[in-house]
C-alpha cells in the first residue's frame, strides 16, 4: 500500500507540473500586464470648477473685439494663467476683419515647464461672435458664446489648475493658447476671415522660432449631448495625434463621447492655420452632428448659446480625456 501511495503521489506531482507548464506556454498573447491598455490617470478633472469658469466668462457679456467685456475678460484670464502657469505671454495687436475694420486682438499664452524641449500646444478661441446669424431674431447682436468660446477656455484653465497641483515631468512642456478674434469671419468674406488671432500668432509667435511637437484645439466642448467624431482636417494633418487622443478617451472611459468615426467633412478652424502656417500637426476636438443642416449644435451662432446649454458631463469627458492623453504621452519621456 505504501508503494502504491508513493507511486500515486509521484503521478499526481508529474501531472501538476505538466499542467502548470502547459498553462504558461499557452497564455494568449496580449494578456501580460505590459500589454494591458493604460489605466485611467489619478489626476481628476473637476467639472464643477470648469463650469464656474464658463459662468465667469459669460458674466462679462459678449467678448467681442473692441468691447469692454473683451478687455475685462482678458485681464481675468491672464490672472488665472498666472496662477497656474510658470510664464505668461500677452500679445496685443490690431487685425483687419473681412469688412476691412481694424479690430483689437488680445492673445494669451501660458507656459508650463517653459524650458522643456518636448512641447504640446493646447489652444481655444475665447472671443464671442458679433452676430447671431443663425438665429431668427436679433441677428445683428453679439452672442454670449458659452459653448462656442467659453467652454474651451474653462476646460484648459481647469486642466492647468490640476497640473499645477499634480505636475507632469519637467521634461514635458505645455503651452495654453487663448486666441482672439476667431469668430469675426463670414463665409462671403472667405475662410481666411476667420481665426485672425491665430493667423497673427502663426506669423508672430510668442517666442521666436516657437515649435511644438503637436497641438490640440478645443472648440464647442461644453454643450449638452455633444459628441466628438474624428474631424477630417485633423485626420489629414495629424492622424497619429488624433488616434492617440481618441484612444486616451477610451482609456479614461469616455469613448461614447469620442467615437472612432470620421466626421462628414473637415472644418475651417484655428487648427487649419496652425497646421498650414505654423507647421505644427494639430487636431480639433469639436462637437459635430449629423442631425442639423449646419452640422453643428442647434445653439451654434444663436442667442441660445448661453450658460443653459453647458453640461458638466461634457466638460468632464473632454477635460479628463486631455489629462489622460497628456499623462500617457509624458510617461514615455
Amino acid at each position: 500500500m505504501d508503494s502504491l501511495r508513493s507511486l500515486a503521489a509521484l503521478i499526481c506531482f508529474v501531472l501538476l507540473v505538466s499542467c502548470g507548464n502547459h498553462s504558461q506556454q499557452s497564455e494568449p498573447a496580449g494578456t501580460s500586464s505590459e500589454m494591458q491598455p493604460p489605466k485611467p490617470v489619478a489626476i481628476h478633472f473637476n467639472a464643477d470648477t470648469a463650469y464656474g469658469y464658463v459662468a465667469a466668462q459669460v458674466a462679462f457679456g459678449p467678448r467681442t473685439p473692441g468691447s469692454k467685456a473683451q478687455r475685462a475678460c482678458a485681464e481675468w484670464m491672464q490672472q488665472k494663467l498666472r496662477s497656474f502657469c510658470d510664464t505668461v505671454y500677452r500679445q496685443e495687436t490690431t487685425v483687419t476683419g473681412g469688412d476691412k475694420k481694424k479690430l483689437p486682438c488680445i492673445n494669451l499664452i501660458g507656459s508650463i515647464h517653459p524650458k522643456a524641449k518636448k512641447r504640446v500646444l493646447l489652444l481655444t478661441h475665447w472671443d464671442s461672435r458679433p452676430w447671431a446669424d443663425e438665429d431668427t431674431k436679433d441677428t445683428n447682436k453679439p452672442i454670449l458664446a458659452a459653448d462656442d468660446g467659453a467652454s474651451g477656455v474653462a476646460v484648459l484653465l481647469e486642466l492647468a489648475r490640476q497640473l499645477k497641483a499634480h505636475p507632469l515631468p519637467e521634461s514635458f512642456g505645455i503651452d495654453i493658447f487663448f486666441t482672439d478674434v476667431e469668430d469675426y469671419g463670414r463665409s462671403e468674406w472667405g475662410e481666411n476671415s476667420y481665426c485672425l488671432g491665430t493667423q497673427y500668432w502663426a506669423q508672430h509667435p510668442h517666442l521666436p522660432g516657437y515649435k511644438a511637437d503637436y497641438g490640440i484645439l478645443l472648440d464647442m466642448v461644453g454643450g449638452r449631448g455633444s459628441r466628438f467624431p474624428m474631424e477630417q482636417t485633423s485626420s489629414q494633418y495629424a492622424p497619429d495625434v488624433q488616434q492617440r487622443v481618441w484612444q486616451a478617451a477610451a482609456h479614461a472611459g469616455y469613448s461614447s463621447y469620442f467615437p472612432f468615426q470620421p466626421s462628414q467633412g473637415g472644418v475651417t478652424d484655428d487648427h487649419k492655420f496652425v497646421n498650414e502656417m505654423a507647421h505644427i500637426p494639430t487636431i480639433d476636438i469639436i462637437a459635430l452632428t449629423n442631425s442639423t443642416a449646419t452640422g453643428f449644435a442647434p445653439h451654434w451662432h444663436t442667442h441660445a448659446d448661453n450658460i443653459q446649454v453647458i453640461d458638466r458631463a461634457t466638460l468632464q469627458a473632454v477635460g479628463q480625456t486631455l489629462l489622460q492623453a497628456l499623462s500617457e504621452d509624458s510617461s514615455t519621456q
